[in-house]
């Protein structure tokens, strides 16, 4: 990365992912030397991991959710004077390789929000995590106005005008959160972009819950269009 280069970070998420997050880490360090896990209260060595692996590690005492740990790397991000924040998940899902093309986009388009999107190759993807991935990419980007072919992609890239502040839900725990930091960049009239990115799946245990995520995620849309409405009041 030149000197003129904007100051980037790339903020990971983490919850009891010892066995990946160094090896993740130290491949991410290739192409951005700075990393920030932030260690959602795990109970194993994902700390310790990340930390020999080069990262600097931000730690909740308690599981507070992927919402939270994102919140708190945004806030980092903010405070230290970054002006581009790239998030990736934890388990190797995503391929550091990609962070360049995140960066030519950003460089090419000047889009304060970029998500990755693995729909144009989705061979290696599970047929459940397909569906499900369309199907709420979808009704997303209906209620958006435009159109995210992955909106449940954790690997995106933000401009700091669009980083966060407390503006979702903390809590929420799988995809609910980065939904709603969809929703809410584009109802501040913000273009979203998509990246192309590689589809990496392994042995590791999926995360997605397809009934209670899908629950989650309706709830998430009543309350936006809710927000949507008061919005467009004002």
């Amino acid at each position: 990365m030149s000197s003129t280069a904007p100051k980037t970070c790339v903020i990971i998420p983490a919850y009891h992912e010892e066995a990946h997050i160094g090896d993740v880490v130290r491949e991410v360090r290739d192409y951005c030397a700075d990393v920030i896990v932030v260690d959602d209260g795990s109970s194993d060595h994902t700390a310790q991991e990340a930390t020999a692996a080069g990262a600097t590690v931000l730690t909740h005492i308690q599981n507070q959710g992927k919402g939270a740990a994102l919140q708190t790397g945004f806030d980092y991000a903010r405070e230290n004077g970054y002006e581009l924040a790239i998030t990736m998940d934890a388990d190797g899902q995503h391929a550091p390789s990609d962070i360049p093309a995140f960066l030519q986009a950003y460089a090419r388009t000047g889009s304060v929000a970029l998500v990755g999107n693995r729909m144009d190759h989705p061979a290696g993807m599970p047929g459940l995590r397909r569906f499900v991935n369309r199907f709420m990419s979808a009704l997303l980007s209906r209620l958006i106005r435009q159109h995210v072919p992955d909106t449940q992609c954790g690997f995106r890239l933000y401009h700091r005008s669009a980083f966060p502040a407390e503006a979702y839900d903390r809590t929420s725990r799988r995809f609910a959160a980065e939904s709603e930091i969809l929703l809410r960049l584009a109802l501040a009239g913000h273009k979203i972009g998509a990246v192309t990115i590689q589809t990496i799946y392994g042995n590791e245990k999926s995360k997605v819950r397809p009934l209670a995520d899908t629950i989650r995620f309706v709830r998430l849309l009543r309350r936006f269009r809710k927000i949507r409405k008061e919005f467009e009041q004002t």
